[in-house]
Protein backbone atom coordinates (compact mmCIF):
# COMPACT_ATOMS: atom_id res chain seq x y z
CA UNK A 1 0.00 0.00 0.00
CA UNK A 2 1.38 3.43 -0.99
CA UNK A 3 2.05 5.97 1.71
CA UNK A 4 0.03 9.18 1.69
CA UNK A 5 2.08 12.22 0.70
CA UNK A 6 3.48 14.11 3.65
CA UNK A 7 1.45 17.13 4.70
CA UNK A 8 3.63 20.27 4.87
CA UNK A 9 4.31 21.65 8.33
CA UNK A 10 4.08 25.30 9.26
CA UNK A 11 7.22 25.85 11.34
CA UNK A 12 6.25 29.13 12.96
CA UNK A 13 4.81 32.54 12.31
CA UNK A 14 7.69 34.24 10.53
CA UNK A 15 6.21 37.73 10.62
CA UNK A 16 3.01 39.74 10.79
CA UNK A 17 2.97 42.67 8.38
CA UNK A 18 1.27 46.03 8.75
CA UNK A 19 0.94 48.57 5.94
CA UNK A 20 0.96 52.32 6.38
CA UNK A 21 1.23 55.48 4.37
CA UNK A 22 4.51 57.36 4.18
CA UNK A 23 6.14 58.32 7.46
CA UNK A 24 6.93 55.11 9.39
CA UNK A 25 4.55 56.14 12.19
CA UNK A 26 3.92 52.51 13.13
CA UNK A 27 7.61 51.88 13.74
CA UNK A 28 7.80 54.92 16.02
CA UNK A 29 4.72 53.82 17.93
CA UNK A 30 6.06 50.28 18.45
CA UNK A 31 9.38 51.69 19.62
CA UNK A 32 7.67 54.12 21.99
CA UNK A 33 5.22 51.63 23.49
CA UNK A 34 7.18 48.38 23.51
CA UNK A 35 10.84 49.33 23.08
CA UNK A 36 11.26 47.17 19.98
CA UNK A 37 13.87 48.31 17.48
CA UNK A 38 14.25 47.81 13.75
CA UNK A 39 16.78 45.05 13.09
CA UNK A 40 16.64 45.26 9.29
CA UNK A 41 15.37 47.63 6.64
CA UNK A 42 15.08 46.99 2.91
CA UNK A 43 13.86 49.19 0.10
CA UNK A 44 11.89 47.75 -2.80
CA UNK A 45 10.07 49.48 -5.63
CA UNK A 46 7.22 51.42 -3.99
CA UNK A 47 7.83 50.52 -0.36
CA UNK A 48 10.22 50.17 2.56
CA UNK A 49 10.15 47.03 4.70
CA UNK A 50 11.25 47.33 8.33
CA UNK A 51 11.54 44.24 10.52
CA UNK A 52 11.14 44.49 14.30
CA UNK A 53 11.88 41.35 16.34
CA UNK A 54 9.32 40.09 18.85
CA UNK A 55 10.29 36.74 20.36
CA UNK A 56 10.96 34.27 17.56
CA UNK A 57 8.78 36.28 15.18
CA UNK A 58 8.94 39.73 13.60
CA UNK A 59 6.55 42.57 13.07
CA UNK A 60 7.00 43.91 9.56
CA UNK A 61 6.17 47.54 8.91
CA UNK A 62 5.54 48.21 5.22
CA UNK A 63 5.72 51.90 4.40
CA UNK A 64 4.37 52.92 0.99
CA UNK A 65 6.89 55.19 -0.73
CA UNK A 66 5.38 55.19 -4.20
CA UNK A 67 3.05 53.26 -6.46
CA UNK A 68 3.08 49.50 -6.06
CA UNK A 69 1.56 46.63 -4.12
CA UNK A 70 1.58 48.36 -0.72
CA UNK A 71 -0.01 51.54 -2.08
CA UNK A 72 -2.65 49.43 -3.91
CA UNK A 73 -3.43 47.56 -0.70
CA UNK A 74 -3.76 50.82 1.22
CA UNK A 75 -6.15 52.18 -1.42
CA UNK A 76 -8.35 49.06 -1.15
CA UNK A 77 -8.21 48.36 2.60
CA UNK A 78 -6.58 51.32 4.31
CA UNK A 79 -3.73 51.06 6.82
CA UNK A 80 -3.42 48.14 9.18
CA UNK A 81 -2.85 44.41 8.94
CA UNK A 82 -1.41 43.57 5.53
CA UNK A 83 -0.50 39.88 5.75
CA UNK A 84 0.71 37.05 7.93
CA UNK A 85 3.76 35.00 6.95
CA UNK A 86 4.41 31.38 7.88
CA UNK A 87 7.81 29.70 7.71
CA UNK A 88 7.97 26.39 5.84
CA UNK A 89 10.82 23.99 5.06
CA UNK A 90 10.29 23.30 1.33
CA UNK A 91 8.39 26.13 -0.28
CA UNK A 92 8.14 24.55 -3.74
CA UNK A 93 6.62 21.38 -2.25
CA UNK A 94 4.21 23.44 -0.12
CA UNK A 95 3.06 25.38 -3.19
CA UNK A 96 2.43 22.12 -5.09
CA UNK A 97 0.46 20.77 -2.12
CA UNK A 98 -1.62 23.95 -1.86
CA UNK A 99 -2.33 24.06 -5.61
CA UNK A 100 -3.34 20.38 -5.54
CA UNK A 101 -5.79 21.25 -2.76
CA UNK A 102 -7.47 24.18 -4.53
CA UNK A 103 -5.60 27.07 -2.93
CA UNK A 104 -5.35 30.09 -5.22
CA UNK A 105 -1.72 31.10 -5.54
CA UNK A 106 -0.56 34.61 -6.33
CA UNK A 107 2.95 33.23 -6.75
CA UNK A 108 2.84 29.74 -8.30
CA UNK A 109 6.58 29.33 -7.73
CA UNK A 110 9.04 30.68 -5.15
CA UNK A 111 10.65 34.09 -5.71
CA UNK A 112 13.22 36.11 -3.80
CA UNK A 113 11.88 38.35 -1.07
CA UNK A 114 13.10 40.31 1.92
CA UNK A 115 16.23 39.07 3.61
CA UNK A 116 17.05 37.01 0.51
CA UNK A 117 14.49 34.38 1.53
CA UNK A 118 12.33 32.48 -0.93
CA UNK A 119 8.71 33.62 -0.64
CA UNK A 120 5.30 33.14 -2.22
CA UNK A 121 1.87 34.62 -1.56
CA UNK A 122 -1.54 32.98 -1.61
CA UNK A 123 -4.72 34.83 -2.48
CA UNK A 124 -6.80 36.11 0.46
CA UNK A 125 -9.84 34.26 -0.96
CA UNK A 126 -8.13 31.01 0.01
CA UNK A 127 -7.64 31.92 3.68
CA UNK A 128 -10.74 33.73 4.91
CA UNK A 129 -9.78 37.11 3.47
CA UNK A 130 -6.23 37.10 4.88
CA UNK A 131 -3.24 37.53 2.57
CA UNK A 132 -0.82 34.72 3.48
CA UNK A 133 2.87 34.68 2.68
CA UNK A 134 4.99 31.55 2.88
CA UNK A 135 8.70 31.95 3.67
CA UNK A 136 11.56 29.48 3.30
CA UNK A 137 14.48 30.78 5.34
CA UNK A 138 17.02 28.04 4.62
CA UNK A 139 16.37 27.36 0.95
CA UNK A 140 18.14 24.81 -1.17
CA UNK A 141 20.02 26.26 -4.15
CA UNK A 142 17.68 27.17 -6.98
CA UNK A 143 18.36 28.58 -10.39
Amino acid sequence: MAEAPAVPVLRRIHHVAFAEEEGAALVGRLQELFGVEVDSEERAPGFVERMLPVGDCHLQALEATGDGVVRSSLARRGPGLHHIAFEVDDLAAVLRHLADNGVELIDPSPRRGGGGHWIAFTHPRSFGGVLVELVETSPPART
